[in-house]
């Protein structure tokens, strides 16, 4: 949690302000963002949903899980079982690869094809 803690304390400075205004800005108190910040204590859930709010950044961020404040980015590709790779290859044959909806389409069909299980 060190890490996460100065994070907490990187984004809050980064922009200036004090805990006391950091601490009107997502509810809670100054002692509380100064026992976070510290690492003295670790906030709940909804805190941490709300410093990711307040400064635009994902969790991911936060966490220490990346250094781009968007987060990772996770593209879904399901995992065909190997009984399941004819199926997955004529899903993959019927759609036109230039259509903006293809990805879509395919996600959706192999997303019922995994819950068909």
């Amino acid at each position: 949690m060190k890490e996460v803690s100065k994070r907490l304390k990187a984004l809050r400075e980064g922009i200036g302000i004090t805990q006391v205004k950091m601490a009107e800005g997502i509810g809670t108190t100054q002692s509380s963002i100064n026992r976070y910040e510290n690492g003295q204590s670790t906030p709940p859930v909804e805190i941490f949903r709300r410093y990711a709010d307040f400064f635009d950044v994902s969790l991911d961020y936060i966490f220490c899980r990346t250094d781009k404040p968007q987060g990772k980015l996770y593209e879904f590709k399901p995992q065909a079982a190997p009984e399941r790779e004819e199926l997955r290859q004529f899903i993959e044959m019927c759609f036109d690869p230039e259509s903006p909806m293809n990805g879509k389409l395919k996600e959706a069909l192999f997303r019922m094809m995994e819950e068909g299980r």
